[in-house]
């Protein structure tokens, strides 16, 4: 039941996405016009620390019009390492700087439409740089309890399904 993606034609590019019209065939063989949004990786980082206490921002989405918690996230920029566009993205969102990071999951969030993956990363310890350079990205950043995360996700307070899948990965790490 694999559908086939025969070619694509561009629509619409700016520096942040493409939107192409695909031509695929299905598996009887019929055709169909398919939109697709082609995007640039995104590279999100947390940190843990000793208490499992978790580096979080609490911020606003317009297009959504919804506030929730988040960690540091943003895209890779051309010919940058995912790691480092993590670690980058940490510091500038939340004035601190991680340590070691590891890798937590990758994420394909809205593979029906979209070829967008996030890739999680995290650390155990972090050291303060000074307020954050892009403090314009949320209203606070906050050390959370981890133990609170599932109780967290289920109100809909970690509305972004990639942060809610990270979030809940790390909860299974550090708390079981």
């Amino acid at each position: 039941m694999q559908w086939t993606n025969l070619s694509e034609q561009n629509v619409y590019k700016n520096r942040w996405f493409r939107v192409n019209l695909a031509d695929v065939e299905l598996p009887d063989g019929r055709h169909l016009d398919h939109f697709v949004i082609r995007l640039r990786p995104v590279a999100v980082a947390t940190v843990v620390n000793e208490a499992n206490e978790v580096l979080m921002l609490w911020r606003h989405r317009f297009i959504t019009d919804s506030w929730g918690w988040e960690l540091a996230a943003g895209v890779v920029e051309d010919g940058e390492d995912i790691e480092a566009a993590a670690a980058r993205e940490m510091e500038e969102e939340t004035g601190w700087r991680p340590g070691p990071l590891r890798p937590l999951l990758t994420v394909e969030p809205s593979n029906g439409l979209t070829d967008a993956r996030h890739h999680l990363y995290w650390a155990e310890e972090a050291t303060y740089t000074g307020h954050p350079e892009d403090d314009f990205e949320s209203s606070r950043r906050e050390w959370v309890p981890l133990k609170l995360v599932p109780g967290m996700v289920a109100r809909g307070e970690v509305p972004a399904a990639n942060m809610a899948a990270g979030l809940l990965m790390l909860h299974h790490l550090r708390l079981g």
